[in-house]
């Protein structure tokens, strides 16, 4: 079997170390012949499993000691509603960031529980760039600020933290999370789903300050309190356990690659090689804002769309995949996350280069 190299925006490439070590432990983890598939969650195998992840994951984003660290069912969307729910606290107003599809997903849903005021929105731009902050109208009183810190789809990218005073700052770092250093004591709430850049599907991680858990809005479901999730351990349900486990075992392979500052400065690279072959093309082009180019995911077209089929199969033929972009933006998308290696990376710009001089 040859492995492809898979630019999917999610659910996304997961490191071939981690796949190699789950393959290993498939029929029986650690000498206890079972798969922890099949693993009771409260066994002391699985606990041992979910108390390192956590451990690893402290370690890797620096997490202080007065925040819950959780592992949710129902992946970033659920938090679309959750957010609201336990931090709105008696108030009825929250400001929220739009850059792109995904902060709207999560404007849509808000405005369910309260009163929504955008405080910025980059819509008449297309979303291909992120408003200057001194523009944003920032409502004071809000019980939060929302934003999503990477838009999946039009490939924009906060580079800094917003500065948003004392404002409770949310973020939906669903497909940058791990990606770069951030400093957490700066959010109120991150939340995050699994299939990007933490492994497979079906599980979020969810980072929420003490002082903000256990006074959610009447009629929240109970799935739907941080508390009761913070108070068993992320188990007050049976978890996601074998995405839970992955999940691990990338934090883990994380932690062996110099850590999130190591991963960082590979993003970089990867990142900057792919935008000089594009930005030094007249064949390709990237729409969005210099200053706010995504390192996770990267669109472009061709100067000829017509040609795009054909590009994508070529592209296939070459073993790299699913670099089809969007339906809401076109053309092509290069999902680089953390687990894409430098040779991808490599391989792709070679077969745009070969493409450009055959076709252009």
């Amino acid at each position: 079997m040859s492995r492809v190299y898979n630019f999917s925006a999610g659910p996304a490439a997961v490191p071939q170390e981690v796949l190699e070590t789950a393959q290993k432990e498939m029929l029986d983890w650690n000498g206890s012949g079972m798969s922890v598939m099949e693993m009771s969650h409260r066994g002391k195998e699985f606990v041992s499993i979910a108390e390192k992840a956590e451990a690893d994951v402290r370690e890797l984003m620096n997490i202080p000691s007065n925040y819950k660290v959780l592992f949710l069912q129902g992946g970033a969307t659920t938090q679309f509603s959750m957010v609201p729910m336990n931090l709105l606290r008696g108030n009825n107003k929250a400001c929220y960031v739009n850059t792109g599809a995904w902060s709207k997903k999560a404007i849509k849903e808000a405005k369910i529980h309260c009163d929504v005021q955008v405080s910025a929105s980059s819509e008449d731009d297309n979303f291909m760039s992120i408003p200057a902050q001194d523009s944003w109208n920032i409502d004071p009183n809000a019980a939060y600020l929302h934003y999503t810190s990477n838009e999946t789809i039009g490939g924009v990218e906060f580079q800094n933290i917003p500065d948003v005073g004392d404002i409770n700052l949310v973020a939906d770092m669903s497909s940058n999370i791990l990606s770069r250093e951030i400093d957490v004591s700066k959010f109120a709430v991150i939340y995050a789903g699994g299939q990007k850049n933490m492994g497979p599907s079906g599980i979020a991680l969810t980072i929420v300050r003490d002082d903000l858990i256990g006074e959610t809005m009447a009629g929240t479901p109970s799935m739907l309190d941080y508390k009761n999730h913070a108070d068993a351990d992320s188990m007050f349900n049976t978890p996601a356990t074998y995405s839970w486990y992955l999940m691990g075992l990338v934090f883990d392979w994380i932690k062996k690659n110099g850590g999130v500052k190591g991963i960082e400065e590979r993003n970089m690279r990867k990142a900057a090689k792919l935008y000089a072959a594009i930005d030094g093309s007249d064949f390709y082009a990237n729409p969005v804002e210099v200053s706010v180019r995504s390192r996770m995911n990267v669109p472009f077209t061709l100067a000829n769309s017509e040609l795009d089929a054909l590009f994508l199969s070529e592209a296939k033929t070459a073993g790299l995949v699913t670099l089809k972009g969007h339906r809401s933006v076109g053309g092509m998308r290069a999902s680089i996350y953390n687990a894409m290696p430098g040779e991808g990376i490599d391989a792709l710009i070679s077969m745009m280069a070969e493409f450009e001089r055959t076709k252009a």
